[in-house]
């Protein structure tokens, strides 16, 4: 019953704020936004922070669907059901032990659309582990110990998204063009391999060590700006 009301939420959720696709999901929050969020939840009971937790990650729910369900008629359901997980991944998570949230929230996200097919699964016939439940998009099967024993390579793949989308953002705005050039070329960044230091300044017509001490400084602007 309680599953029930929060997928009726859940589908009201995404139709009152147009997200039905993945491009109009809110944003990501900061590591210290997500933080402060979950003081708030946990110290003052902040509804508020709450449902911001549950806003800012919708977008890992649906790339959970998108990726190992993507043959499923019903992704609407499941990315309903999947909130439903994310939900209760806020409301139980703890980061005393360290962990991160998005590998929490994708492992609840997970259970919960797994616990899903085992109740369509129930009634019919025992439920083996090594069953197909469905496909992933490259049409491999996708069986039941897939889902329980895989790594949380879905956080990762999202956090490497998000920060090689904000570097290439600051790469534009927080380095002079010598700066921006140097490290474009240094770590292949549209080059068609990195280049060392000595071929750098050989392509620039500058010393080695001027490509050295450009490269650290642009470096250390932008660890200091992507800390931010």
């Amino acid at each position: 019953m309680f599953a029930s009301i929060i997928s009726l939420i859940s589908n009201f959720l995404h139709l009152i704020l147009g997200i039905g696709t993945p491009g109009k999901y809110p944003p990501p929050l900061s590591s210290e936004k997500e933080r402060e969020y979950f003081t708030l939840l946990k110290t003052k009971k902040d509804e508020a922070a709450r449902e911001a937790l549950i806003l800012h990650n919708l977008r890992l729910v649906s790339h959970i669907v998108r990726k190992y369900y993507a043959s499923s008629p019903n992704q609407e359901d499941l990315v309903s059901i999947g909130t439903v997980g994310l939900i209760k991944a806020v409301d139980s998570f703890s980061d005393t032990n360290g962990a991160r949230f998005a590998t929490y929230a994708s492992r609840c996200i997970q259970n919960e659309i797994l616990m899903h097919f085992r109740s369509q699964k129930k009634l019919a016939q025992e439920v083996s582990l090594s069953e197909t439940i469905d496909v992933d998009r490259d049409g491999n099967p996708l069986t039941y110990i897939d889902v329980i024993c895989s790594e949380d390579n879905v956080a990762d793949d999202v956090e490497i998204k998000i920060r090689t989308q904000k570097m290439m953002r600051l790469l534009k705005t927080a380095l002079t063009t010598r700066e921006r050039r140097i490290i474009t070329m240094r770590y292949g960044l549209g080059e068609s391999k990195p280049l060392t230091q000595r071929e750098t300044a050989e392509r620039l017509g500058i010393s080695r060590s001027y490509v050295s001490r450009l490269e650290k400084s642009a470096i250390s602007k932008l660890r200091g700006e992507f800390d931010k």
